[in-house]
């Protein structure tokens, strides 16, 4: 008889009240303490990557849909879309072929933003104080905020803009990482602002980051149509400002 049947036979033969005593006896010989700091430990580090997950979590959706964007080669546009032949009927057409660009509509023609690179879209709340806590986190809850006293799209000088990327987007709203891909970003990118029925393109010059107490951005000159975009830098992190401007052609 091998060793694995004369277990069995073993264990089948103990009685009830003598298994339910070991049972009791291994029970008794738990260090309880031991046992609970264990499993406090294990629960704090549960939590905490899984806190570190959900925070990223918008990050991390946006920064995979962009790359899978890039690869795909995906386009999104406010111009008119011109209609395609469809190609030729091919197992890799699918794979191989140019996807058709996406028609954006924008989410606002009375004042919004539409950033075809990175898929941004919203609403923009007018002359909203940069220095008023209140007032600029209730504006950000409806979409991208315009500083007060700033100009407005099409006039000459420096019309800013500024949102959210937030980390725990659920405090924030439905816009709290709008501007989380700006920094994606480039020379020549073009940026849409809608004003008054009115279509304005602007295209990037450049890009920075300061420090969250510099207020030279907002305060900055021009001599034509500017805009300058500004967001936390890194996301969720008001230690610095990323910045971008942008010229009206």
């Amino acid at each position: 008889m091998d060793n694995a049947s004369r277990c069995w036979r073993y264990a089948n033969s103990r009685r009830p009240d003598q298994i339910m005593f070991n049972l009791t006896e291994e029970i008794n010989r738990i260090d309880w303490k031991v046992f609970a700091r264990r499993m406090l430990s294990n629960v704090l580090i549960l939590g905490a990557i899984f806190y570190f997950l959900f925070s990223f979590w918008d990050v991390i959706r946006q920064e995979a849909l962009y790359a899978y964007w890039r690869i795909r080669g995906q386009v999104f546009t406010v111009d008119e879309v011109k209609d395609v032949e469809p190609p030729k009927p091919s197992p890799f057409a699918a794979l191989l072929g140019q996807p058709t660009p996406l028609k954006v509509i924008p989410k606002s023609t009375q004042f919004g933003i539409v950033i075809e690179k990175i898929d941004v879209n919203s609403p923009i709340i007018a002359d909203v104080s940069t220095s008023d806590k209140r007032a600029y986190l209730a504006a950000l809850q409806k979409g991208v905020a315009h500083a007060k006293g700033t100009v407005k799209p099409g006039e000459v000088g420096n019309s800013y803009l500024f949102a959210h990327t937030t980390l725990d987007f659920w405090n924030y709203g439905p816009w709290a990482s709008v501007f989380n891909l700006i920094r994606k970003l480039e020379k020549g990118d073009r940026i849409v602002i809608f004003y008054k029925g009115k279509r304005f393109d602007y295209y990037v010059k450049g890009k920075e980051i300061v420090s969250g107490f510099n207020t030279t951005p907002l305060t900055r000159t021009f001599d034509t149509p500017y805009l300058t975009l500004q967001t936390c830098d890194p996301p969720g992190i008001a230690i610095n400002r990323l910045i971008i401007t942008a010229e009206l052609r």
